[in-house]
């Protein structure tokens, strides 16, 4: 599992979690070092920040990462719904085709609601 986050506190409670349900995890803290980590590793799922050094920069990682393989699963987090009041949703095909992300979960995540989106994912 691949975890991208720039916030370190945040990296740690959510990669904590994941290695107690039994995912190995590692952790990306920018744009740079998610694709330094994929040429590298293969994960079987990646949770990714929508806003990181960029506001965009979790769109843009995406779109590189399901250019490398189409098949792996992304989910993309953020707490831009809750700081603008835009809506954000990957629950049709038209929206994932331009987010590219598999799911999106809005901040505060919760840790249920990710397990059950990582688990729908992998069986798919």
């Amino acid at each position: 599992m691949l975890l991208v986050d720039d916030d370190r506190d945040y990296l740690t409670s959510v990669r904590m979690h994941l290695e107690s349900a039994g995912f190995s995890v590692v952790t990306a803290e920018s744009v740079a070092e998610a694709k330094a980590t994929m040429e590298q590793l293969r994960p079987d799922a990646a949770v990714i920040d929508l806003m990181l050094e960029e506001a965009d920069g979790g769109f843009t990682l995406c779109h590189h990462l399901k250019r490398i393989d189409a098949a792996l699963p992304v989910i993309m987090i953020s707490a831009v719904q809750s700081e603008t009041g835009l809506d954000f949703d990957a629950s049709t095909d038209e929206e994932r085709a331009w987010i590219r992300a598999d799911a999106f979960l809005a901040k505060p995540i919760r840790f249920e609601q990710l397990d059950r989106e990582l688990h729908r994912l992998l069986r798919e």
